[in-house]
Formats: C-alpha cells, structure tokens, sequence
C-alpha cells in the first residue's frame, strides 16, 4: 500500500481526458516524480471485472469460447465481466456466471485478485471461485456470442501447456487453484530442499 513518504509515489500534476468510451476511457496524465522531473503516462480507465472458475456437479470447470476482435480469434477463457454500478464483486460474479454459463453459484468464494496492466490501465480483477452451482440463468448480453465447454482441471492445465489456453486471467485462476491443492505437496518439497 503506498504512503505519503514513498519514494516511487509519483505526484498527480494534472490530467486530460483523451476519449470517453462505452467500456474505456483514456486520459492523460502529468505527474511529478520524487526528484521534482515531470512525465506523462496515458492511463486506460476501465471499471472493476470479475472472473469466475466455477465447478459442476461433476467437478468439471465451466468455460466460455468467444470471439476477440482484439487478437483476432476465439479464446477459450472463464467466464467474466465489468461489475456494473451499484453491484459488489460477488453480485457481479453470480450474474456473469448465470449470464454467459447458466450456472447459479450456491459457494462463492474470492480466489485470487490482480490488475490487469498495472502499467497502463486501472482495471482490476476480483477473482472467485462458484461451487455448489445449479442450472440457472439470465438474459446473455446481446453483442455477445458464446460457446460453453467443461474441462476437469487436468485437462484445463493441460491446453496451457499446449499454448490453447491463452488468456491471461483463466491461466492465473487455473494455476491458482492448482496451487492451492499442491500446496501440502509443495510444502513437503520445501522443506525437503531446506533439508528440514
């Protein structure tokens, strides 16, 4: 958490807005460094998202197959979204979830949470982890089509390995939950390389 007396905290000059979008706005902003020098970052502003590794009944893992314009592809990602107005992560992450899979979490619990690109945008991901999920859904938004697949855990850790999983965020999920049920086994090799 940055204080006052950081030594990196950069302080906010002034700022300009470039362009207000439906889902980004960018601005551009001065600011002044520690030593007194002035620099420029241009800063994506986007709103808080969610993103949301749910289980079925039968342990497999929910995933959505949609088209990105910006990669010029389909992705096999989690499912995901902004959190609108007024609404809470978790809020968010139960409506996405029923939105884009058809799955009402009965558990949500948060898992992992980080910035996109620290460097140039202030969206920030709150992950969560839905189990005990029933069938159950709403109205998909309309610009988006999307394909819903099932993967076992292994099978998902394997398409990241092979290079199909790309997406930064279900690869952090997926790893993150992967880690947690290593964690015993990482810790016995831990300590077996401290010779403990």
């Amino acid at each position: 958490m940055p204080t006052p007396e950081d030594p990196l905290r950069e302080q906010l000059v002034g700022s300009d807005r470039l362009y207000e979008g439906h889902i980004v706005n960018l601005r551009k902003d001065t600011l002044q460094l520690s030593d007194g020098r002035e620099v420029t970052r241009e800063i994506v502003e986007h709103s808080p998202a969610v993103v949301i590794l749910a289980f079925d009944d039968e342990g497999r893992i929910a995933f959505v197959r949609q088209w990105r314009s910006a990669t010029g592809q389909a992705l096999l990602e989690l499912p995901a979204g902004g959190v609108d107005p007024g609404e809470t992560p978790e809020q968010a992450a139960a409506r996405e979830l029923q939105e884009e899979v058809g799955l009402k979490p009965g558990k949500l619990e948060p898992l992992r949470g980080f910035w996109v690109a620290p460097g140039w945008a202030t969206e920030y991901l709150h992950g969560f982890v839905a189990r005990d999920c029933e069938r159950a859904s709403l109205p998909a938004d309309a610009d988006e089509r999307i394909e819903v697949h099932y993967l076992t855990l292994g099978e998902a850790m394997a398409r990241i390995e092979e290079g199909e999983i790309k997406d930064a965020k279900t690869i952090i999920l997926l790893q993150a939950i992967a880690l947690r049920a290593a964690g015993p086994l990482v810790n016995k090799i831990v300590r077996y390389y401290r010779g403990e």
